[in-house]
This record gives structure tokens, sequence and C-alpha cells, in this order.
């Protein structure tokens, strides 16, 4: 019955639609109940007043309406008039929308301020299973059930909205087409009742609708009776599963329909019985849902409803696009992109289902860990795109040498990692590990370019009963270790005593850190002299620190560890600040010289850390030297410079260290802002005996002399290497256990006053002669 038709409507027809919204009020009990009671486990849950608020409301809200109904059934309409049936109409509306906006606003509540998940699935669900009873309640009245409808689902629409997800607000788009459905199915109960009493032509057109409603459904349906015998199907049902004509499956069991439809689409025989068991299931109630595979590019989703008479409603769809979807996702969580190998966490997963799936012998397993060698240099010179070409050309041979029984993956950047699962004995497996990494060795082309690529590796071998994944990497981390500190590019196994000696090591750094923290440093300086001895000039700061069980621990091996573990540039503010500070005390003409980390020049503080070392001291700019090193330049060349710059415009010495150790020694003496250049000690040994190596050394003065810099001989230990550096004037100044070992800042004061007394002494006696 169309829209406009209802003031057309008998007065009495009206009323009895009128008459059966007031019926049936014991459902109204039921659902005040358990809308009451979610409201309040939600509160309970969340403790939000305002579930709370919406019981208090559903509470009230039944009180009055049953006080209405009770005013309804005292009621004489033997005279009523359609305006007056259709106040008590407006009246019921009005009570039953209290009730729905109340439950949609603790949807629409739920998902978009609480965002619990509870509280979103028992709001949601209470209110739509109040919305199954919609139409069989309020069948009698359109406005009713559109009203009722409407402001139970606008408020979870707006709630979906406020997400600002694309797939709920996909979500709240399809909540509108449910509110349409719900109020169609009520025109079509309504329009069937009124045919019966109005005309039997208004059946034939119900009928019709309800078809082509079911015929234009994007599910499939079957409606089975009680023998699962095919009462009603759709067109999707018989498209997607390819039946033909669906007239023809009238009266007709499931089991033949779907043979009928497995012969048509050619299906194999497993895939067939699948789909006949998973359906039984789900006809059985023991599913509630399947998801089948109907062939390589067709999934379908089936959920089963069985009604009071018996009779079974099977609806499915076609989710083939979402299977995909899921499946190029579970792809990329589970596979690295660039080399399609395993990455780190399904690796993990692999290498335990691998474990459990052992035959229960115990057998040794291998874990291998790979990184190629000189990788960054390629990233460097050729580029990150030919870099990955690379990457990519050693995982597919990789994934070659490995073969089936083992797991390739990458672990991160250009680190692999391969796990041998019980195959080959202890001997074997080495030579398995062994032979993997020499055949990665090798030639490899990428991007038009050709490498000849070695890999660093450390292994370990265990037995699979001893296997923990996380235990087993580090062993083998640490064997990679070995190699890259003893042999880069070869492949060692893990020894026990690697890691006792990492254990060393981290507890090392460990106190280290204590040491940096607590002031456990101290200083020594080693003196430069002028090349006759005379005087002091410059003094260097070196870090000492005594370990309280160890001893004296070499500063090579400790600024090392505290560049590891981070700590070098708090090292270098107090050897700044210490320097600064032992500065103040000794003659104004002597400097102090302090050396800078590569580490120091890569962060941004090294200036203000200066400029506060100073600051607080009060030392003049001018008597603080600082030392850098030509590797500081090797990484960041630009940065390094402006930072150098920096500290030479405000007035302090900038110093090369260790002179001529480096790759590109003469190109960066034009570059770097140096006053100082410090020849290292390489250049001294033997020079009276290696007549090559000291014209080397003398070369090299001069070519300092003539770039206006100021030359420091560093290790000169002999008075031989002294008379012949002094016989050609070769330095500037001496730094040397010729003169001195380093010592404490008070012995270089004592030292300090021993000079100036002995020039004094010798000034006076030229004076008296």
């Amino acid at each position: 019955m169309m829209r406009n038709e209802r003031g057309a409507l008998p007065t009495d027809v009206y009323l009895s639609s009128v008459s059966s919204l007031y019926e049936h009020r014991r459902t109204l009990v039921i659902g005040m109940l358990s809308h009451v009671v979610t409201f309040l486990l939600v509160f309970l849950k969340t403790s939000d007043p305002l579930y709370l608020a919406c019981a208090a409301t559903i509470v009230i809200v039944w009180v009055l309406r049953n006080l209405d109904m009770n005013r309804f059934d005292q009621q004489d309409f033997s005279g009523a008039d359609h305006a007056a049936v259709r106040k008590w109409e407006n009246r019921y509306i009005i009570g039953g929308i209290s009730v729905t906006i109340t439950c949609g606003i603790a949807c629409g509540y739920a998902i978009a301020v609480s965002q619990d998940s509870f509280s979103e699935l028992a709001c949601i669900s209470v209110t739509l299973a109040s919305m199954i009873s919609l139409v069989g309640r309020n069948y009698g009245s359109e406005r009713a059930v559109l009203l009722l409808s409407s402001s139970a689902c606008l408020p979870i629409v707006i709630g979906l909205i406020t997400m600002r997800d694309p797939f709920m607000l996909v979500l709240a788009v399809l909540i509108l087409p449910f509110i349409l459905s719900t109020w169609m199915m009520a025109n079509n109960v309504r329009a069937f009742l009124y045919e019966n009493v109005l005309a039997a032509r208004e059946i034939r057109t119900i009928a019709g609708q309800f078809d082509a409603a079911l015929n234009n459904m994007t599910h499939g349906l079957f409606m089975l009776d009680g023998h699962n015998r095919v009462v009603v199907a759709n067109e999707r049902a018989c498209e997607l599963l390819d039946l033909g004509d669906k007239a023809d499956l009238k009266d007709r069991l499931l089991g033949e329909v779907l043979e009928h439809g497995a012969g048509r689409m050619s299906l194999q025989r497993d895939k067939s019985q699948n789909l006949a068991r998973q359906l039984d299931l789900l006809i059985k109630g023991k599913r509630s849902r399947a998801l089948i595979s109907i062939s390589d590019d067709l999934f379908l989703e089936f959920s089963a409803n069985r009604r009071e008479n018996g009779e079974i409603v099977l609806i499915f769809e076609d989710v083939t696009a979402r299977v995909q979807a899921e499946k190029q996702i579970l792809q990329m969580v589970r596979f690295d992109t660039l080399t399609g190998l395993p990455s780190r966490d399904y690796f993990a997963e692999l290498a335990q289902n691998a474990m459990i799936a052992d035959d229960g012998l115990h057998r040794d397993i291998g874990f291998l860990v790979l990184d190629v060698a000189e990788f960054k240099h390629v990233n460097d010179t050729r580029g990150h795109v030919v870099g990955d070409k690379l990457l990519q050309a050693i995982a597919e041979r990789l994934k070659s040498l490995a073969g089936r029984d083992a797991i390739a993956a990458r672990l991160m950047g250009d680190e692999f990692v391969v796990l041998f699962p019980n195959k080959t004995g202890a001997k074997g497996l080495e030579e398995r590990i062994r032979s993997l990494h020499a055949g990665l060795r090798g030639v490899y082309m990428a991007g038009g370019f050709t490498f000849n690529m070695t890999m660093s590796a450390g292994f370990v071998i265990t037995q699979d009963r001893d296997f923990r994944l996380e235990e087993l990497q580090i062993k083998a981390d640490l064997a990679l270790s070995e190699t890259k500190a003893r042999n880069k590019g070869g492949c060692t196994a893990f020894e026990a005593e690697m890691d006792a000696r990492y254990l060393d090591r981290q507890k090392l750094k460990s106190d280290l850190r204590d040491a940096v923290s607590s002031g456990g440093l101290s200083l020594s300086y080693q003196p430069m002299f002028k090349p006759d001895g005379s005087r002091i000039e410059c003094c260097e700061a070196l870090a000492r620190w005594t370990h309280p069980e160890r001893g004296p621990v070499p500063p090579n091996v400790f600024i090392q560890l505290a560049e590891e573990i981070g700590v070098v540039t708090d090292i270098t503010r107090y050897v700044l600040r210490q320097a600064c500070r032992d500065c103040m005390n000794w003659p104004a003409d002597i400097s102090v010289s302090v050396n800078l980390s590569v580490l120091d020049l890569r962060g941004n503080e090294i200036v203000a850390i200066v400029a506060e070392a100073l600051k607080e001291t009060g030392l003049d700019p001018a008597r603080l030297h600082l030392e850098v090193t030509e590797s500081c330049l090797m990484d960041e060349p630009v940065k390094v410079q402006a930072i150098l710059h920096d500290l030479r415009e405000r007035g302090i010495t900038i110093a090369i260290d260790d002179f001529g150790t480096g790759y590109s020694s003469l190109s960066y003496l034009d570059a770097l802002p140096a006053s100082i250049i410090k020849i290292d000690r390489s250049f001294v040994r033997n020079i009276r005996e290696d007549a090559r190596r000291f014209k080397l050394l003398r070369g090299t003065v001069n070519l300092a002399r003539a770039l206006g810099l100021k030359t420091v001989i560093e290790g000169v230990e002999t008075a031989d290497q002294l008379q012949l550096i002094n016989k050609f004037g070769c330095a500037d100044l001496i730094q040397g256990f010729v003169f001195s070992a380093p010592m404490p800042a008070s012995a270089i004061e004592a030292l300090c006053k021993q000079g100036a007394r002995k020039r004094s002494n010798k000034s006076s006696g030229q004076r008296i002669a």
C-alpha cells in the first residue's frame, strides 16, 4: 500500500492498525529489562554516568508508556474520527522514540566517546536486537517503523562518522540501507495485512515486490524446510553457485543442489566435499559462519539462521575481494617487501614451527647471521636504488644456496639470517654453513654495476632441544662481532669464551658509565716542549680511568667503550672543564690541548660545551687548543668544517692530530681552519736507520711550514731522534718521553716553576759574566 493512501483508509481499519501497536505489552517489559540490564552492565564496566542515566530514562519511559497504554484501553473509540486515532498513534510513536533515541545515543556515545569495546558491543547489540522486533511490533504504523528505526540508528551513524575512519564511514553509510530495509519490510508486512482486508489484488503486488527485493539482494539466499529441502532460492544464490534456473531447485534436497552446482562449475572433489561438510555444520548450528573456498578466484562466506518452525535461512556472499586483500596484507606483514624473504617476526614464527614439526629425534641445528661487508660504501657511491638491487641479488643467491630445508630471512638493513633445522650432524652442518658463506662471496650484478662482495658471518650450532631463538641470535651476533674484529669477511663459529668476553665487556661498559657519572675519571698531561727543551708551550690533556678492580684501563679501550655506549661527549665535557681549570693554575704562556672525538663533531653540542667550559673557568680562548683527527672529516666533512670554523672564530686554536695516518691528509690541509699539525709517531720511528722515512718527515714539515702551519712531532723517545730532528730544524714543538711522560696537573706546575728558575739562573749568570 502506498504512503499517500493512508488517508483513504477506513477509520476502523486505521484504528485496528493503531490498536496493534498497543498490544503485546509483555515484549515491552522484556525489552525494558534487557535495555536496563545492558546499560547497568556498561556503567559497571566504564563507570560512565551517561549509561546510568540511560538506564533510568528507559525505566521512566516504560512507566509512562504503560500508563498511556492503560489510558488507551479505557478510551471509547466507537465514535472516533481519523484525527483522534492519529493522536494515539502519535502518542505511541513519541514513547517509542524516547526509547530508541536513548538506545541510539548510548551507541553513538560508546563509539565516538567511550571507545570501549564492551560498551560498543553491548549497546549496539541491544539496540540492533530491538530493531529485530521493530517490524513485527510496529507494522501497523509506517511512521512508527521509520521514526523508531531512524532515531535508533542515526546516532550510531553520527558516532561512526566522528571516528574519521574510511572503513567506519562506509559502515555508517551501510546503516542507512538498514533503516530503509526495516521500513520497507514493515510496509510489506502491513501491506500484506491490508491486502486481506482491502483486496486480493494487493497480494500479488506485495508478492512481486518481495520477489524483486529478494532477487536484487547482493547476498545469495536459500530457505530450507526441516528436511533440508529448498523452499526459496534467490537469483544471486543461483548465480554464485552456478545452479541454473531457481525454479528447478524448489523442493530439492540441498545436497543434490550443491552436487548439481559442483558439476556445472567442475569443482574438484575435495572442494565439493568441503562445501557440503561446512554447510552441514552450519545447518546443525555447530558453527555460526563458514568461509569456504569454492575456487582460487571465488570465496563465499555462509551464515545460517534456524527459525522457530524448523526452517533454515542460509545466506552467503562473495568475499573474494576481502580475502585477497587480507592475503596481500598478510604477505606484506610476513615478508620483506624488498627481498621477498621472511621478515624478522615471521622468521621467528617459522623457526618455532620448524621445531614443533620435528620427529622427536634430538638433532643439531645451525643458526647463521650474515652481514654484507662494505655495503654502506655501495649506498654512498652508487645510491640507495642500486644498493637495494644489490640486496635483492644477494637475497636471491641466499635463497638458492640455503635450499628448501633451511629458513632464510632478512633481519634489517644488510643483515641476513639462516636457520638450518634438524637435518645433518654437527660436522656436516658446519661444512654446509661454511659452504653457504663461501658461495655468497663473489661477483654480483646490480643496476648496471659489478660488485665483488664479501660477507662477514657468525654462526652457532646447538641441539634442537636447546632451541631458544633469542639466545641463538645473541651467540651468532657475538661470533659475527668476532669476525668483524679479527677476520672481516670471514665466518666464525661461536665459542663459549665469546660469551664470557661479551659479558665482561658489558660489565666494563656499565662500570665506565658509573665512573663517568660519578666523576671517576682523572686527567694526566703530556707537555709539548720547545725543541731545545727550554720550556713548555702546551700540554695535552689525557683522560685516565683507574678501575677499582682491574686497575688502569688503557685509553684506547675505554674511549672505544665510551663511543659505543654514547658517553664520549660526557667525557669530553669533563676533560674540557677540568683542563681549562688546571690551565688557569699554570703560567699564562702555557696552553692546554684537548682531543675531540669523531662523535663530538657529529653532534650539535660541542660548540656550546667548549663555550661553557671557557666561561665557567675564565680561561682565555687563545690558550685552548682542540685536536681533531682526519677521520673526523670522513662522514660529514661540510658539517665538521663549519663547527671547526666556528670554534676558530672564537679564538680557539685547531690542531690536526696524528697527521699523516689518514686517507686524505693533504686534501684537508687547505680546507680546515687548522693552525697546528701534530705529526704521528710513526714518522719518527727508526729515522736514524731509515733515510727514506726521515726524508718523508722533512718533506711533511716543509709542506706544513709552506702553508704557515706550526708543527708538533709526537713520539720522540730517544736523544738520538731529538738530535737529528733539531739538526734539521724539523719541529716547532716536541712531545714525547725524551722530555716527559704524562703527569698530573700539579707536576706540570712544579715543572713550569723549575723551568722558570733555570731560565732565571741562566739569565743571571749571563749578566754576571
